[in-house]
């Protein structure tokens, strides 16, 4: 087994004491940074993905993997040049306007994170114009997540996208959205480009898009 095949492993058994070692004994025996963080740790998680989208493994061992990928890039980071590594640009994250809701919200941005996004998380009962700033201070951002999880807040979520888009920035980003009783047909309804059930697909979907 290689080294960056040793990281991999730790990564999808989310073994986070060792992920860090692992990753220091890859940097040591010259593998290259990169190499590490795109077949080692994002492959990983990609793995981890799909196993959660079969049902195979649930969100508890999708977290521990999360983490223990976070661990690596910890190590990794210095080693990487310029960006840290963010492969596929930024992703700005939020809960809408009045839902103060995060366990969802944070799955997603870590499973986003582990597919190679600089994540920008605004937190919760974030404002439509909050999201519209963001987007605006961060040109290379060209996927925005926005959350609800109350059926009260979606029409914050209707009202965000809606700010987005009439803010002229559908041309810099996608918009997608998520959450409990968020679905296809109101994703399309609102003007979303784009809706995902679980995190894992969300991850998938925001690679295309980004």
């Amino acid at each position: 087994m290689s080294k960056i095949e040793e990281v991999a492993a730790a990564v999808e058994a989310g073994k986070a004491k060792i992920v860090g070692g692992l990753v220091q004994e890859a940097i040591d025996a010259g593998c290259d940074p990169t190499q590490i963080l795109n077949e080692g740790m994002i492959g990983a998680m990609d793995v981890v993905g799909e196993k959660f989208k079969k049902n195979e493994i649930f969100v508890p061992e999708m977290l521990v993997a999360a983490r223990a990928m976070k661990k690596g890039v910890e190590v990794l980071k210095p080693h990487l040049a310029g960006d840290g590594g963010a492969s596929h640009g930024k992703y700005i994250i939020g809960t809408v306007a009045g839902d103060l809701h995060d366990i969802g919200k944070n799955l997603v941005g870590m499973m986003i994170e582990s597919s190679g996004f600089e994540l920008i998380d605004l937190g919760v009962d974030v404002p439509a114009e909050k999201f519209v700033e963001a987007i605006k201070a961060n040109p290379d951002c060209h996927v925005v997540g926005v959350s609800a999880l109350l059926t009260t807040t979606m029409p914050a979520m209707k009202d965000t996208v809606k700010a987005i888009i009439d803010a002229g920035l559908q041309s810099q980003v996608k918009i997608m959205v998520g959450g409990a009783p968020i679905t296809q047909e109101f994703a399309d309804e609102i003007g979303a480009d784009c809706y995902t059930a679980d995190a894992a697909s969300a991850a998938s979907k925001a690679k295309e898009l980004a």
